[in-house]
C-alpha cells in the first residue's frame, strides 16, 4: 500500500490509491477528499507511469532499444512475466489513474454548490468534467494500444461488472474520438477548474484545449492505415480546432526536488544508487553514424566517445554510455505530450493524407522542434537537416527514424511509432524468450491476474484479437 504524500504546500493532504488487483476495486482507499486532489494524484499517477524506467511497469526504453540492462537482462530479453508487468501496467492505470479520475467525478456530479456559487458553477462544472475525461481518454488509449481489447464499458464500476467484459479495441478507438470532441467543446475560457490542483496545465483552459485537439490529432494518426476516412475527419477537426504550437503548450507533469515527489528517472537512476542501464547498440551507434548532437543529451560519454552495448546482453556500467544528465535531474518534467511530439504527427498527416501543409516542411519543423527541446538551436538543427533531409519516396522511414531519435524520452509513444511506421527497423536479440518468437514485441500480454479472476472474459479477448501474444498486432498496427 502505498502512504499519503505532499506534493506541495499548497496541496495539505493527497490521497494515495493502493494498486489493486481488480480494475474496478481499490478496497483500502477512502475517497473522503476534494476532486483536486484527487486530479493532482492522478496526474502524477499518469505521468509516473509514462515517465519511469521501473523494470516492473515500464520497459519500453528497452524494447525501443535506447537502453540495455546492465547486469539482469530478463526484460531486454523481452521476459515481462517474471515480475509480472502487465499486472502492474494494468493497475496503474485502471486502478492510480482511471479509478481516481473517476472518483473526482463523481464527486464533483454530486456536489452541491453553495448559494455563493450557484452563478458560477454550472460552467466550472463542466469545465472540469471536460478535462477529468481527456485525461481519462489519453488513459484509455495508452491502455488500448498496449493491450488490444480492453475493459471499457464496463470498467470501473466494480458493483454493477465486477467481471468487466473486453470491448473491441477499434469501436473504443471510435468512441474515444467522439468523447473527445465533446470534452473539447465543452471547455469554456475564464469559467474556473481545477485551479493549483491541476499540475498540468494549472486551469489554463486554452491550453487544455490545445492538448485535446492534439490527443484527437494522435488518435486520428493511429487510425491512418485501418480506418483512413474517420482518420481524416479527426485529424482535420484537430488542426482547425488548434495543436500545440510551441514548446510552452507541452502537456508535462512538474516534479519537485523532495521524496516522494520527484522524476521516477531520478528516483531509479540516482535516488537508490543502482547502475542498472546503459546505452543501447542500436540506438547509440544510429546517433554516432549521424553526427546526432543530440547524444550528448541523451547519453554521457566514455572517454570522449559514446558506446552502447548489445541488446539482450549485461555490460559493465562504466565501460558503456550511461543515461544523460537528465536523468539524474529531479525535477526534470514528465512528458504526456510534447510539442515535438505533436509536430511529428503533423508531418506524418501531411504526408500521408496532404493535410497541413507541405510534408517536407513539416518534417523539418519536427526536427527542429525536437532540437529546441533539447537545448540545442535553430542552426543546429538546420545544419543536421541538410545531411539528413527528408526522403518522399520513402516519408515513413524519414519519419520514422527521425520520431525514434526525438522520442527518446518518450517511449511509449516511440513504441507507437514503430509500430505504425515500421521504421527504424528493430531486430530481436538471439537470446529473447521464445514467446517474442524472435521478434520485438508488438503488444503486451493481458495480466496473469485477468486470466485467473476473470478468466471467461480473458479468454474472449484473447481470442477475438488473434492470441494473447507478444506478436498479436493491436487493431491498427496493420503492415
Amino acid at each position: 500500500m502505498k502512504n499519503n504524500i505532499v506534493i506541495s504546500s499548497l496541496f495539505a493532504f493527497l490521497l494515495m490509491s493502493c494498486t489493486s488487483d481488480d480494475v474496478n476495486n481499490d478496497p483500502h482507499a477512502t475517497y473522503t477528499t476534494i476532486p483536486e486532489t484527487l486530479i493532482t494524484y492522478s496526474e502524477k499517477e499518469l505521468s509516473d507511469y509514462m515517465t519511469t524506467p521501473n523494470v516492473n511497469e515500464n520497459n519500453f526504453r528497452l524494447t525501443m532499444q535506447y537502453w540495455q540492462e546492465t547486469v539482469y537482462v530478463n526484460e531486454s530479453n523481452y521476459n515481462f512475466t517474471a515480475r509480472n508487468v502487465s499486472n502492474n501496467v494494468w493497475g496503474d492505470n485502471y486502478v492510480n489513474v482511471l479509478n481516481n479520475l473517476n472518483k473526482a467525478k463523481e464527486l464533483i456530479e454530486q456536489y452541491q454548490p453553495v448559494p455563493s456559487e450557484i452563478g458560477s458553477w454550472p460552467a466550472k462544472r463542466q469545465n472540469q468534467l471536460a478535462i477529468i475525461d481527456i485525461l481519462s481518454v489519453y488513459t484509455f488509449q495508452t491502455l488500448t494500444d498496449t493491450f488490444g481489447d480492453i475493459p471499457y464499458t464496463q470498467a470501473l464500476d466494480n458493483e454493477k461488472f465486477p467481471l468487466p467484459v473486453y470491448d473491441d479495441d477499434q469501436q473504443i478507438y471510435e468512441s474515444l474520438i467522439t468523447r473527445l470532441k465533446l470534452d473539447i467543446n465543452h471547455l469554456q475560457n475564464g469559467e474556473g477548474t481545477f485551479g493549483s490542483g491541476d499540475i498540468i496545465y494549472g486551469g489554463d483552459i486554452e491550453k487544455w484545449k490545445r492538448f485535446g485537439n492534439s490527443l484527437l490529432l494522435k488518435l486520428g494518426i493511429a487510425l491512418s492505415d485501418i480506418n483512413p476516412n474517420l482518420a481524416q475527419s479527426a485529424i482535420n477537426s484537430a488542426v482547425t480546432g488548434g495543436v500545440m504550437t510551441d514548446e510552452s503548450q507541452n502537456a508535462i507533469f512538474r516534479y519537485m526536488a523532495e521524496t516522494p515527489n520527484f522524476n521516477p528517472l531520478f528516483e531509479n537512476l540516482a535516488n537508490n544508487g543502482r547502475n542498472d542501464f546503459i546505452g543501447g547498440k542500436p540506438f547509440v551507434d544510429f546517433l554516432n553514424s549521424t553526427s546526432d548532437q543530440r547524444v550528448s543529451k541523451y547519453f554521457r560519454d566514455v572517454n570522449g566517445v559514446y558506446i552502447g552495448q548489445t541488446i539482450g546482453a549485461p555490460g559493465n556500467f562504466f565501460a558503456f554510455s550511461a543515461p544523460g544528465i537528465f536523468a539524474y535531474i529531479p525535477v526534470t518534467p514528465g512528458n504526456l505530450m510534447t510539442y515535438t511530439e505533436v509536430a511529428f504527427y503533423l508531418a506524418e498527416a501531411s504526408a500521408r493524407f496532404g493535410i497541413g501543409g507541405n510534408p517536407e516542411v513539416r518534417y523539418k519543423n519536427a526536427v527542429q522542434a525536437s532540437f529546441l527541446e533539447w537545448g540545442f538551436s535553430l542552426q543546429n538543427a538546420q545544419d543536421y537537416l541538410t545531411d539528413h533531409p527528408y526522403d518522399a519516396s520513402n516519408w515513413k522511414k524519414s519519419i520514422g527514424e527521425q520520431a525514434w531519435v526525438a522520442m527518446y524520452n518518450h517511449p511509449v509513444i516511440s513504441w507507437n511509432f514503430y509500430r505504425r511506421l515500421d521504421y527504424p527497423v528493430l531486430q530481436a536479440p538471439p537470446t529473447a524468450i521464445n514467446n517474442a518468437e524472435g521478434k520485438v514485441p508488438v503488444r503486451l500480454q493481458y495480466p496473469t491476474l485477468e486470466a485467473t479472476t476473470n478468466g471467461t472474459n480473458y479468454a474472449k479477448a484473447a481470442a477475438a484479437i488473434g492470441g494473447d501474444k507478444l506478436t498479436t498486432k493491436v487493431f491498427w498496427d496493420v503492415n
